[in-house]
Formats: C-alpha cells, sequence, structure tokens
C-alpha cells in the first residue's frame, strides 16, 4: 500500500498492510528541536531547523522530509500561520520579551528558550460586557494566514502518496478560554460564572468557524484529515465533570464538528490529553472519527484492551506511546517492546494509527524515537501476531 492507502484503510477500520504512522504533522504530533537535531544526526541527515508555524518560541520543529520518510510517516500536513503582521512583530521584538499572538494571549520567557503561556488579556474578566468591549479578537478573514494552504494541498494530492491532515493552529475553544483567562481563572468562572464562561466559549467558537470555513475552502477536496481538539483529561481524571462538559462544552464542539462535516469529506481527529474515557461515547456520537493521543499513563486510557473492545469498532485510535515514562527514560528494547504490546492491543481489525502521546519532548533520546517507528515496521505488519 501508499502511504496514503495504509491510513485511509486504517481509519476505515479495515486492515492495511501495516499499522500507519503519525509523526511530525503538527504539535499534537510533532517532535521539539533537541530531539529533532539529535535525529538528524544520528540518521546522517542535513537539513536546516525551522519551526512549526514559524513559531520558534513553541520550540517545535518542521521536520524535513529524507527525516519524515525515514521515520516511516505516513501523513504530511497542511497548516496555516499567524497573520503576516503578527510573525513580523514577534521576529522583531525585544529579545526574551513576551511572544503575543493574534487573540491578544501569548507565551513569556521562564527559561533560556523555554516559554510558557503566561500572557491573559481577559484574566479578570467575569462578564459578558467584558468579552464584548475586548478590542483584541482577531481578523480571520487576514489572507496572510492561508495564502500558502492551496498550492500545498494540491501538491500533496497530485503526489498522492501521502495522507494529507490539516492543522490548523489551535481552533480549539476552551484551549483558546484558558489561553484568553490562564486554566485556573477559566475553570472557576465554569462554576461560579456559567453564562459567561459558555458566552467566552460562544464567542471564541465563532473565530474558529470563520478561519476554519476559510481554511476548509482552501483545501477544497484535497484533504482526508482534520485535526481539532481540546485538552479535558488529567492523569487521573477530566477537567470537568462529565456533566458540566455535556452542559456546557460538548454543545459548542457538536456544533463545530457539524459546521465542519458540512463542508467536507474529511475525516475529523480529535486531540485530548488524559484520562477522557468517560467522554469517549460523546466524543463518537458528536462525529469525531480519530481520537488522538490514548495518553496509556492516564487513568482509564491505560486500559487498552478494554478500550478496544468497547469502542475500537467506533472510533480510530491514534498515538499511544507513552511520553511520560517510556520514550523519556526506557532503553530502545524496551520501547519496542512496548510498541509490540500497544500494537497488539490495538491494531487488529485496523482503526488504529501509531505515534507518540503528543508532541518528543526534549528528554526523549533520539534513539528511542527510531526505536518507535522502526519497532512498527517490525511488529505491525498484518496480520497483527
Amino acid at each position: 500500500m501508499t502511504p496514503r492507502e495504509r491510513v485511509l484503510a486504517a481509519i476505515n477500520h479495515e486492515e492495511p498492510d501495516r499499522v500507519p504512522i503519525v509523526i511530525g504533522v503538527s504539535n499534537a504530533t510533532g517532535i521539539k528541536m533537541k530531539p529533532y537535531r539529535e535525529i538528524k544526526k544520528l540518521i546522517g541527515v542535513e537539513a536546516p531547523d525551522d519551526y512549526l508555524y514559524q513559531w520558534p518560541e513553541l520550540g517545535t520543529a518542521r521536520i524535513d522530509e529524507a527525516t519524515l520518510r525515514r521515520l516511516h510517516a505516513d501523513v504530511r500536513g497542511v497548516r496555516d500561520l499567524e497573520p503576516a503582521h503578527i510573525l513580523q512583530a514577534n521576529r522583531a521584538r525585544p529579545p526574551h520579551s513576551d511572544y503575543i499572538d493574534s487573540w491578544g494571549s501569548g507565551a513569556m520567557e521562564i527559561a533560556p528558550d523555554e516559554w510558557f503561556p503566561g500572557v491573559h488579556p481577559l484574566l479578570e474578566a467575569t462578564t459578558i460586557e467584558e468579552i464584548e468591549r475586548y478590542d483584541g479578537w482577531p481578523d480571520m478573514t487576514d489572507p496572510s494566514r492561508v495564502a500558502h494552504v492551496a498550492a500545498r494541498a494540491r501538491q500533496l494530492a497530485a503526489e498522492n502518496e501521502f495522507a494529507i491532515l490539516a492543522t490548523p493552529w489551535l481552533l480549539f475553544p476552551f484551549e483558546r478560554a484558558m489561553a484568553m483567562q490562564g486554566l485556573e481563572a477559566f475553570l472557576l468562572n465554569m462554576g461560579l460564572h456559567p453564562e459567561f464562561a459558555v458566552a467566552l466559549l460562544e464567542k471564541i467558537a465563532e473565530q474558529c468557524k470563520a478561519l476554519m470555513g476559510i481554511f476548509l475552502q482552501e483545501l477544497g477536496d484535497n484533504v482526508d484529515i482534520i485535526k481539532i481538539g481540546d485538552d479535558l483529561g488529567t492523569q487521573q481524571s477530566l477537567m470537568m465533570s462529565p456533566k458540566m462538559y455535556r452542559e456546557m462544552l460538548k454543545p459548542i464542539h457538536a456544533d463545530y464538528i457539524r459546521f465542519i462535516k458540512e463542508r467536507t469529506r474529511a475525516k475529523v481527529f480529535f486531540h485530548t490529553d488524559g484520562d477522557v474515557e468517560p467522554l469517549i461515547e460523546d466524543f463518537i456520537e458528536m462525529g469525531v472519527d480519530i481520537l488522538n493521543p490514548i495518553q496509556t499513563s492516564a487513568g482509564r486510557m491505560a486500559d487498552l484492551a478494554s478500550l478496544k473492545s468497547r469502542y475500537g469498532d467506533r472510533i480510530t485510535f491514534c498515538g499511544a506511546i507513552d511520553t511520560h515514562r517510556i520514550l523519556p527514560f526506557a532503553t530502545p528494547d524496551e520501547v519496542r517492546k512496548e510498541v509490540k504490546r500497544v500494537i497488539q492491543a490495538l491494531a487488529p481489525g485496523g482503526g488504529f494509527m501509531l505515534g507518540a502521546v503528543h508532541t518528543v519532548m526534549n528528554d526523549v533520546p533520539a534513539e528511542n524515537v527510531l526505536a518507535m517507528v522502526d519497532a512498527v515496521e517490525e511488529f505491525g505488519h498484518y496480520p497483527i501476531g
């Protein structure tokens, strides 16, 4: 199979020739710059360092084609950008000063080359009037956001080798609300000022849909998967009760997914970290096709056999190779064994694409990244086992 055929078979719950690998195409499936440099050195690839979304403070590398091929990556990405004037302003700002995005939120440097989302323009807001008065809402119609999208998508479609995963940057209502207010403030407002919290989520969702609509128009039919999401889980549970999710956030997610599916045949890829097992039925009901990253270190998400038996014929799992303990601290042979275990649990019958649980972070040795992808070639060919 070609990589694209392999991915399409897996997400249609058919058994391809081998388990597809998703790595390097978005921040949620990417590699930080330090391990990327080490991988290039280890495999003998000479390619310039570049950053995903032209955003050095994010720290996620834009992986060159030769390295993607060595990693056996079956997917290629199409991404939007922040408006040109925002990119230019951040390139020209004083060294070590805060990075500010097009929403007015941003990141501050907490250690050399380490950035933390600490700029929250609506930190103190608790009323709908404050949402309406905020003058920093982004212009989603700025053409520089998507000027490159159609050409990139057409190129990948013409080559017809890899599956096309479109990943507009952080068009996620809940995560954006936390960026605007800070995690603690927004979670408190969900409980203390629910009308305000819902109004903020709805306002953000309007902005997300505005850009998503333009983005999808530029893509046309040249896309296989659309990535959205919202981090809803912790290591042991959810950030909110299932009841609160279903009352306040699920209607916004459902409307967003419906908006996307009305405009494209692409499958919807939903990224959410943590133990989100109590919401998987909700995701399926809303139309989520692919769930990522299957954080196997988090609560009930560790029970892969249960996930496969309860949901595996209705949703595709993507990820599942632990970045909490395995990838940073295991030996390459231990990584191989973990890949084998995960494949045997999730891959039979299709419906599984393997990748790291979220971004490959700076503490992951290059040898372990190669062990992960090479183990798929060793253990991931069908029939499994």
